[in-house]
């Protein structure tokens, strides 16, 4: 349907970007893109964020959305009409369980990798390899998440199921790779201070769940460290709420004046009410691996953004500009309070996580700043290391 954008390698330093066909709008959808393999974070669903096990859609309706992060059963949504949750089509695995949204997603769970990491009835024996790789992996990287053990697991049962190997190999080589002291940094970040200890355990928790001769490479301790790095660096995180999509619908209601007016107020207080109780944990949250959004540079002032409007893991990247032919795409790695701070601030979160500097316009405009951070962002440092680690959850 003739892409409006295609990826194109820039230099060995820079390496791939993304890179308008052409001429794109202020507000049209670049693109929208399948993840090759996600996950939902592990954490994330042992505190009932309902998902669905393949796509990430969120299971409950907004109402029992808004009840569970609000601790109150008793809350009713106003307009249940403009729920978009249809459980009448979800479905679980005959084996395990685990649920999906619809029978395509059981379906495509099933054909790309959900024979070999189907617990059956092992599902609550925590001496199952698979469960002990994951409450290991848990008891290492507590909430925020940023990353899971079982996007790299997805990752390995997919080759092992496929029919067609090479192609599946091939298509995980086409995300960014980094040096060995690179690699080494990102997984630091990834696990902290015990990480060699700790990564060794998960690699050995990794081969006794998954072990598989034709990827003997990925479970030697370089191979498992590199496998590591590349979701570390091209992880995109992935946000689905029913409850926002709710919010959504009813935002785009024609009403009257004062019926607008008590709507709005509702979901102002809502919102509140629910930070409170829930903090801002609001969504269900995972992490996928998308080729071309994972092309898409750095830039301190993007001309694209990455959201997911439908509820699921299909990634939308819309233009926050008008985009020329030939323009590069750029996203930001940084949320938009990170974006407001100083030229030193931005390129320390940006080297700690992504391992480069930035030269954007706006970062060459401010080379001359003092390379001292203010007083009131020197409070703020430090206080969202992990949260910074993966691109930035995305609002839904």
């Amino acid at each position: 349907a003739g892409a409006a954008a295609e990826a194109r390698f820039i230099s060995s330093a820079k390496g791939k970007g993304l890179f308008a066909t052409k001429n794109i709008r202020k507000g049209e959808t670049v693109f929208v893109e399948r993840p090759v393999v996600s996950s939902q974070f592990l954490w994330n669903a042992l505190y009932n964020y309902r998902a669905c096990d393949h796509c990430l859609r969120a299971l409950e309706t907004a109402e029992e959305n808004a009840q569970r992060l609000l601790g109150k059963s008793s809350l009713v949504l106003p307009h249940p009409e403009l729920c978009s949750i249809r459980k009448d089509l979800h479905q679980q695995c005959p084996r395990c369980q685990v649920t999906y949204c619809s029978a395509e997603c059981r379906q495509a769970a099933l054909e790309q990798y959900h024979q070999v990491l189907c617990l059956g009835p092992s599902r609550d024996d925590p001496t199952h390899p698979l469960n002990k790789l994951q409450e290991a992996w848990r008891n290492m990287h507590y909430p925020p998440e940023t990353s899971s053990i079982m996007l790299m697991a997805r990752m390995v049962a997919t080759i092992k199921q496929a029919k067609d190997k090479e192609w599946w190999i091939k298509a995980f080589s086409q995300f960014c790779s980094k040096t060995a002291n690179e690699e080494e940094e990102i997984v630091h970040k990834l696990l902290g201070d015990k990480f060699k200890g700790q990564l060794e355990l998960l690699r050995l928790l990794f081969t006794e769940a998954l072990y598989d001769e034709y990827l003997s490479r990925w479970f030697t301790p370089e191979g498992f460290r590199s496998l590591f790095a590349l979701v570390g660096t091209n992880g995109q995180g992935i946000g689905t709420s029913s409850l926002s999509q709710w919010v959504h619908a009813c935002d785009a209601l024609d009403l009257p004046m004062l019926q607008r007016e008590e709507l709005d107020a509702f979901i102002d207080q809502l919102y509140k009410d629910i930070e409170k109780e829930s903090g801002e944990f609001l969504n269900c949250e995972g992490s996928g691996l998308y080729v071309l959004q994972s092309c898409c540079n750095h830039s301190c002032i993007p001309n694209a953004e990455t959201s997911f409007p439908e509820n699921n893991f299909l990634l939308h990247l819309t233009a926050l500009e008008d985009i020329e032919a030939g323009e590069e795409i750029c996203i930001s790695y940084l949320d938009c309070c990170q974006r407001e701070r100083s030229r030193h601030s931005r390129n320390k979160i940006l080297r700690e996580n992504y391992l480069f500097t930035c030269s954007c316009p706006k970062c060459l405009a401010q080379a001359d700043d003092a390379d001292v951070t203010s007083d009131e962002e020197e409070e703020g440092e430090g206080e969202t290391d992990d949260a910074e680690l993966e691109d930035e959850m995305t609002d839904v």
